[in-house]
């Protein structure tokens, strides 16, 4: 006999959300100093559906902070040594996304040497040691990797959901094996370069066989011999790139030890509806937007506005 499902902590991927709203929404907002805030509008529009839709108890909603200043970039100088900075105005608009979300009472996870994927992987290690399940609120693939028994990904725009036991549907790879995968065929998105000519097919065909990195590594002996096209080929790139393997497996694995702050359990704190209007006010957010930010707060607009 099965006991009640654990009770699950929601953990967002604010990144991705803000760049796409970034990308999708019109740059026709602009805040009280002039500079535009339609990534802001976009991310408020998702918050404030994700918060309708979910009603979580607890939740986190993590950013990234660690733009240059990520512990990976001192193991690896190149790492997304290939993406363009951020413009300042859309690091504005982070900043904004980060005061909207405090704001409403959503705790928020941040720091300069870890990413947001490591400050999920950490908070999820951190709260199901009291028993709770995650639910991850991201598309990235990255993040499977996480996923335990009783967890799961939602990609909240395409609204599918999937736990541990669908990553392989997905990936080809099991979800415990996604950050040796990454390692094996890498990962441009992070200018993680992987293995030379091993491809995605091959890396999956592989860990389905050899089950971890380092087991293939300690018995590259055998790889020639597998049903694999160009198998022996493979061979030799991992007795030659077996050191940068290893070195790409310590950037696309997720940290479980960044500082996050669980002893609230990550509870939804009680937000000021002082706090709420003066945002509402910098931002420059529309009437409908401000008394749709305040129901999801569960404050009173109509007594905030009269009280401005």
């Amino acid at each position: 006999m099965t006991g009640p499902a654990p009770t699950p902590v929601y953990l967002v991927d604010a990144s991705l959300y803000v760049f796409r709203a970034w990308h999708s929404m019109p740059n026709e907002f602009s805040d009280a100093d002039g500079w535009p805030v339609n990534a802001v509008h976009g991310f408020a529009r998702f918050l404030l559906e994700l918060l309708d839709r979910a009603r979580p108890q607890h939740v986190a909603v993590a950013f990234d902070e660690a733009l240059d200043s990520c512990f990976r970039n001192e193991i690896y100088p190149a790492y997304k040594a290939n993406r363009e900075p951020a413009p300042d105005e859309l690091r504005r608009q982070f900043a904004h996304c980060k005061a909207l979300c405090a704001a409403l009472g959503l705790p928020v996870l941040a720091d300069a040497r870890f990413e947001a994927d490591d400050l999920i992987g950490s908070a999820l290690a951190a709260m199901r040691a009291h028993g709770f399940r995650g639910v991850i609120v991201s598309a990235d693939k990255d993040l499977s990797q996480l996923l335990g028994d009783h967890d799961e990904q939602w990609d909240y725009a395409r609204n599918q959901r999937w736990g541990a036991a669908g990553v392989a549907d997905r990936h080809g790879v099991h979800a415990h094996q996604i950050a040796d995968y990454l390692a094996l065929c890498g990962d441009a998105v992070d200018n993680i370069p992987g293995v030379p000519g091993i491809g995605a097919k091959t890396a999956a065909a592989l860990l389905a066989h050899f089950g971890t990195l380092d087991a293939l590594l300690a018995r590259i002996d055998e790889v020639p011999y597998l049903r694999l096209r160009g198998a022996a080929s493979a061979a030799a790139r991992l007795r030659e790139h077996r050191e940068q393997a290893l070195l790409c497996r310590r950037l696309t694995l997720i940290a479980l030890d960044a500082p996050v702050d669980i002893d609230a359990r990550l509870v939804r704190a009680r937000p000021e509806a002082s706090a709420l209007m003066r945002l509402c006010e910098a931002i420059r957010f529309g009437p409908m937007t401000r008394r749709r930010l305040f129901d999801a707060a569960g404050l009173d607009f109509a007594a905030a506005a009269a009280s401005a």
